[in-house]
C-alpha cells in the first residue's frame, strides 16, 4: 500500500474537500481519501504509486493548486496490522 501526501491550497470548505476527493476517485484507483482544507492537504491509499503529473493535472482541473507530492510506503496500523506478514 501506498500513502500520498499532496499539498492543495485554495480549499476552503467542507465542499472544496469533497470536490478534490470526487475528481481523483474518477481518476485513480484509490483505497481511501481524506482532504483537510485547515492542514491544506490530501492523503491518499493506493495499491500502487499514483501517476504524479497525472494527479497535478487532476487537482489543477478542479481549480486548486497542488503544492507538493510525497509518497510512502504504508503499512495498515492497529490490531490486525500486526498479523499480516
Amino acid at each position: 500500500m501506498i500513502r500520498t501526501t499532496v499539498g492543495v491550497d485554495g480549499m476552503m470548505c467542507g465542499m472544496c474537500e469533497a470536490h478534490v476527493n470526487d475528481a481523483v476517485r474518477k481518476q485513480f484507483p484509490v483505497k481511501k481519501i481524506t482532504s483537510s482544507h485547515t492542514k491544506k492537504q490530501t492523503v491518499i491509499l493506493s495499491d500502487e504509486p499514483l501517476d504524479e503529473q497525472a494527479l497535478r493535472d487532476t487537482i489543477g482541473q478542479t481549480g486548486y493548486q497542488v503544492t507538493s507530492v510525497t509518497s510512502e510506503p504504508y503499512e495498515k496500523k492497529g490490531l490486525f496490522g500486526a498479523f499480516r506478514k
